[in-house]
């Protein structure tokens, strides 16, 4: 393992697969260590093994990394270049700059940034997989020998999952969720804020552990107009999940972002532009997001009107936002720019955040953070919502509502309710079944 310097040189190699899956090496190489997808677009990447990994220490400098990263690897291609090489970065960071609490979330650190010895990614029908190794000695030699062990053997398609459903055991306290509600509807009510999103964890006890590799099949297959991704850290922890929000989407200068917020039950959805609450809690994020972005982009177009996005559980409110940064603007400074918007945080920014700090009880980890990749030309992060912290049979699964003026406690625990369904279905492979 390496935490490479900027500037290092590493040699990499290529060649086009006669495969249709990424997630199909996974019977060949195991589990990946991570794992990105958006079905719609047919574009999944799965990396395997750590040519380098980048773990910066504390807020400041996970910052500062993310800033550096594009430059901190040059890549000397044998034989031929791909057009278009997603990352080769790829990783995320915590939602807060506080450190982490929770022992379950150390290994992932304030950020975690992984180049793999393995890249396999589809976009359309192409498959690719390239091999990454230090420049030095042996280098050249080692990434011919990682192609050819996938060359004859990756496999075509991934398997159907081999397991049965599992029984899960759940917990999660919904009187302490109503009573931190309840004070964020106080703080509201006395003008401190006008809207912060409350998250809570439920824990979820599996009947075996789980196969995270069938977990994510279940997620993409259930979620196609989501996200689906994996993190993997030292140590057997795992972050995954289906997000529905796209943080920044960066091809050279021109930007694509949204605003997700205001939601409903699939079968409530009708009229939801419309309500006064929601429409509020949606617009607030707009303005945040266009007010961001104005000192770093220039032709900041929306959508004339928020759209429905319809997933399996819920029904959201999104305007699509586009723009051109400024020249010599990086990813790093839009995602710097942006998070965390107001539909994780809230509005004021710096008073919803310490008002979470001090009353959310709960170590947020990743959720709600930028997860994705970066590369020296490009990047997409999505926020990290749907997911969960999973080690053996164990996962830890995340799900926050936002509350303005207007909210209920009730209704948010049972916003909360309905948002976590899509984790636990691919959790327990199919319908949830809850032991008492």
């Amino acid at each position: 393992m390496h935490n490479p310097a900027e500037g290092q040189r590493w040699v990499a190699r290529m060649m086009v697969l006669a495969s249709a899956d990424p997630l199909a090496g996974a019977s060949l190489l195991g589990v990946p260590t991570f794992y990105w997808e958006r079905p719609l677009a047919q574009e999944a990447i799965a990396g395997w093994g750590e040519a380098a990994v980048v773990e910066p220490h504390g807020a400041d400098e996970a910052a500062e990394t993310l800033a550096t990263l594009a430059s901190r690897v040059e890549i000397r291609w044998l034989d031929e270049a791909p057009k278009a090489l997603p990352g080769p970065w790829f990783g995320g960071m915590r939602f807060a700059a506080t450190a982490p609490s929770d022992e379950d979330w150390k290994a992932h650190g304030f950020a975690r940034w992984t180049l793999p010895e393995l890249l396999v990614w589809r976009t359309g029908q192409t498959v690719t997989v390239a091999a990454f190794a230090p420049e030095e000695v042996g280098g050249e030699d080692l990434v011919r020998s990682r192609l050819e062990r996938v060359r004859t053997t990756f496999p075509a398609e991934y398997r159907d999952p081999r397991g049965g459903p599992v029984a899960l055991k759940l917990s999660s306290s919904r009187e302490d969720f109503e009573a931190r509600v309840d004070r964020a509807l106080e703080a509201i009510s006395g003008g401190r804020l006008q809207k912060v999103v409350m998250a809570r964890s439920v824990e979820a006890e599996g009947s075996r552990p789980f196969d995270l590799v069938d977990v994510l099949a279940r997620l993409r297959e259930q979620n196609p107009r989501c996200v689906t991704f994996l993190f993997r850290a030292p140590g057997g922890v795992a972050f995954l999940g289906a997000t529905p929000e796209t943080l920044c989407r960066v091809d050279g200068r021109v930007l694509e972002t949204e605003a997700l917020a205001g939601s409903a039950a699939p079968g409530q959805a009708e009229g939801l532009g419309g309500r006064d609450k929601d429409r509020r809690e949606h617009d607030s994020v707009v303005s945040y997001m266009l007010a961001a972005l104005r000192p770093i982009a220039e032709h900041v177009t929306t959508d004339a009107e928020p759209t429905l996005l319809t997933l399996k559980n819920v029904v959201h409110l999104r305007t699509g936002i586009r723009a051109e940064l400024h020249e010599g603007v990086t990813a790093a400074q839009v995602v710097g720019a942006l998070h965390p918007t107001p539909a994780v945080g809230g509005v004021p920014r710096d008073h919803s955040l310490g008002f979470l700090h001090e009353h959310e009880a709960l170590d947020r980890g990743w959720y709600a953070g930028p997860v994705g990749w970066i590369g020296p030309t490009g990047a997409h992060m999505v926020v990290a919502l749907r997911s969960a912290l999973v080690r053996g049979s164990h996962a830890r699964l995340f799900v926050g509502a936002g509350i303005v003026q207007g909210s209920s406690s009730a209704a948010e625990w049972r916003e909360t309710e309905m948002k976590g369904l899509a984790m636990l279905r691919a959790l327990g492979g199919g319908d949830v079944r809850r032991e008492p």
